[in-house]
């Protein structure tokens, strides 16, 4: 991926971010300021997986153009359902420092869990 000036995985975001539908307040506590967009399965993981599963090797700006609209397409659930609206605190300070900054594919369902049982504890 040397040739890349840029992550893959903000390729694939550039094309999908215009679908997104980002809340108006977080999810967890009802602010309304400085909100994020949280994926519960991370769009690098998901594509690094996606590459190996279809062989497929990006090592530049096209390579990526080529496949990003195939990779949405397979994934629209990850990229557009499983998703969260969160302030910054809730998801940066908060979420990442539990499950990283770019979690485990595996821990997505925790990471809905524990954003639904913050908002309860929050109510």
């Amino acid at each position: 991926m040397a040739d890349l000036k840029r992550l893959p995985v903000k390729y694939i975001r550039d094309r999908a971010k215009s679908a997104y539908e980002k809340g108006t307040e977080c999810y967890i506590c009802g602010d309304r300021d400085d909100l994020d967009f949280h994926h519960f399965y991370s769009i690098n993981e998901l594509f690094l997986k996606w590459c190996r599963k279809n062989s497929h090797i990006i090592s530049s700006a096209e390579d990526i153009i080529d496949v990003r609209d195939d990779f949405i397409e397979d994934h629209y659930k990850e990229l557009y359902v499983d998703t969260v609206t969160l302030c910054k605190y809730h998801h940066r300070e908060r979420l990442h420092k539990i499950y990283g900054k770019s979690p485990a594919l595996g821990t997505a369902q925790k990471q809905k869990r524990w954003c639904d049982k913050q908002r309860d504890k929050v109510k």
